[in-house]
């Protein structure tokens, strides 16, 4: 799942009946700008986030990354080299 919370869900009760019996059958991954206090307000409901985060926490591991990233880095990076190819002086044609 890429960008849980980017907007609202709809329907969240759903989310959660079949989420417990499938993190018991595979691995899943989570990609969310939103932290955990969030959820409620992601999910329309704090008792469904609760009980969501509840069966998704259970065997998992969390990681927290900070920084920016792959594509603001390439973005960065871009205009760092559009902005020395602009203001670096260039040898007359001879």
């Amino acid at each position: 799942m890429d960008e849980l919370g980017y907007l609202p869900l709809q329907g969240g009760v759903g989310a959660v009946s079949g989420c417990h019996a499938m993190v018991l059958k595979t691995s899943i991954i989570m990609t969310t700008n939103r932290s955990v206090g969030e959820w409620g307000q992601v999910l329309g409901d704090t008792t469904v986030a609760a009980a969501m985060l509840d069966r998704l926490l259970h065997r998992s591991v969390v990681l927290n990354l900070d920084g920016d990233s792959y594509r603001l880095r390439d973005h960065h990076a871009r205009s760092e080299n559009l902005r020395k190819a602009t203001t670096t002086p260039r040898q007359p044609l001879q």
